[in-house]
């Protein structure tokens, strides 16, 4: 049994300075030798954690890495260093990307298939590794990944599927670039098609599942959208599983591409747009995990909102969002940067903590290390933030995490543009279709916490962005970020 001990380092900086309502603990490996390592023991020898997928049961938390083994942190919450420690729980695995906790098994993803784990003598190490779910399409394309499990709020269990790219690359069978759900008999039930990179799953607080995607050929900017069956999400390197017998259901009118995203949407039934837009470079350019800020206040004033890991910036970004005429759509916010690695996999500990575990495997990041493991908890300390933006039929309603001084905030204070994309196979794709508007009416409310802009021109499938200058709270301070995005794609009242 390997047991390595931890160090825990203290951060509280991030972009070079101080970050006072949230601490941040990194976790690293100890170089110093211990009685639990053997005679040929070499400083510097210790785990690499990739983190893939993190998971509790109990107060232990489940890590996996990219290199295929699951370690258990035992003690991870505690303050007394010399119980934090790791302990190898499971090994090779084919690339895991996800775990999930059912009863006292863990659900892990691998490239071939979902596998329970088991330890049934419950000595701390893995006896039984038994498949749970198959049934797609398998090569050794690089990036055929699979992602997954994690639950929606009425039990079901979803698993996403990378397309494959590049040499080696098979995505006209096996369900590549579809999501789907684990059937009772093992099977992988298909329901919905179009992803191209769908890393990162997680349900909101009424149970609706969400997942990420990346920007790439189809898809002009990172995207955020609401998983469920019967829907196109975009990408149609998936649509040649339509073919298949088991194909749940047929596409009518495939979008026409190369023109604005509003126009093909409207070509489509089953064509749907993201709930949240990350744009491109502004918010991010990788989106990774999503976790829901559940906490009753443990981690801040946002609970209800969304989590969104960053890979190439190695950041975290906040969601808010509402429901529509029956659609998901909401706005996004930077929250917190400076990791020192990609950010790839989010959970939230039993104290309101947030675990975020990293990895550069395969591509870069903004940060200047390989990998990593940081906690970060909420000190208590108010921040000044932009909390919710809310659509209205003749503009937007803000509401901040702090009553405002009513004379900082004014016509001039907030610049508002909106933009779309183009519908294209190109790899990416450029903001088209900007607009600025204006500010016609602003009233703010009679406790200051929030103000309603009344704006001409709402566009549906388009991304309103709000430049904010000088606004600040009551107390003096200036928003911690003071610019945010907005997707529109129904206005409130409209049929």
């Amino acid at each position: 049994m390997r047991i390595i001990y931890l160090i825990t380092t203290l951060l509280i900086v991030l972009n070079g300075h101080s970050e006072p309502a949230y601490q941040r603990i990194e976790l690293l490996t100890a170089n110093a030798p211990s009685h639990s390592r053997s005679k040929d023991w070499k400083p510097g020898e210790g785990i690499t954690l990739e983190v893939s997928g993190m998971e509790w049961i109990g107060e232990t938390l489940y890590v996996s890495n990219r290199k295929g083994e699951i370690w258990a942190v035992e003690n991870a919450l505690s303050d007394d260093v010399s119980k934090i420690k790791f302990q190898l729980f499971a090994s090779g695995l084919h690339e895991p990307l996800g775990l999930l906790r059912d009863g006292n098994d863990l659900l892990v993803s691998q490239r071939a298939e979902i596998t329970r784990i088991q330890d049934r003598d419950r000595d701390g190490v893995a006896d039984a590794y038994l498949t749970e779910c198959d049934g797609w399409n398998v090569s050794g394309n690089y990036h055929a990944y699979a992602y997954g499990p994690e639950r929606d709020g009425d039990g079901n269990l979803w698993v996403t599927l990378n397309l494959g790219m590049g040499n080696l690359a098979n995505n006209k069978i096996g369900w590549r670039g579809w999501g789907g759900i684990i059937g009772e008999d093992g099977n992988f039930i298909p329901k919905s098609l179009g992803m191209r990179s769908p890393c990162g799953l997680g349900a909101n607080l009424d149970g609706d599942m969400f997942f990420t995607d990346q920007q790439g050929t189809w898809i002009p900017a990172t995207p955020i959208y609401h998983l469920r069956p019967g829907v196109f999400y975009g990408n149609q390197e998936s649509l040649a599983s339509l073919k298949s017998e088991e194909a749940p259901f047929k596409i009518k009118t495939t979008p026409v591409p190369n023109q604005p995203y509003g126009k093909s949407l409207a070509e489509s039934p089953e064509f749907v747009p993201p709930a949240v837009w990350l744009p491109y470079n502004k918010m991010g350019r990788s989106a990774t995990d999503i976790q829901v800020i559940n906490q009753d206040g443990k981690f801040g004033p946002f609970d209800g909102q969304l989590l969104v890991g960053e890979f190439t910036n190695s950041a975290i970004s906040r969601v808010f969002l509402e429901k529509v005429n029956g659609q998901y759509q909401g706005a996004c916010f930077p929250f917190m940067d400076g990791f020192p690695a990609a950010v790839v996999r989010l959970n939230f500990a039993s104290d309101g903590s947030l675990f975020v575990g990293m990895t550069n495997r395969g591509w870069s990041s903004l940060g200047n290390r390989s990998y990593g493991l940081e906690r970060v908890k909420y000190t208590g300390e108010k921040q000044f933030e932009i909390k919710e933006i809310r659509a209205k039929s003749n503009g937007f309603e803000f509401t901040f995490t702090q009553p405002i001084k009513a004379n900082s905030l004014s016509a001039d204070s907030i610049q508002i543009h909106s933009f779309t994309y183009e519908y294209s196979s190109r790899y990416g794709g450029d903001e088209i279709d900007t607009k600025t508007h204006s500010i016609s009416n602003l009233r703010i409310a009679e406790d200051r916490s929030s103000v309603f802009l009344e704006i001409s021109d709402m566009r549906e499938t388009y991304v309103f962005e709000f430049l904010t200058n000088n606004i600040v709270s009551e107390s003096g301070n200036e928003l911690k970020h003071p610019n945010a995005w907005y997707t529109l794609n129904q206005i409130p009242g409209n049929p």
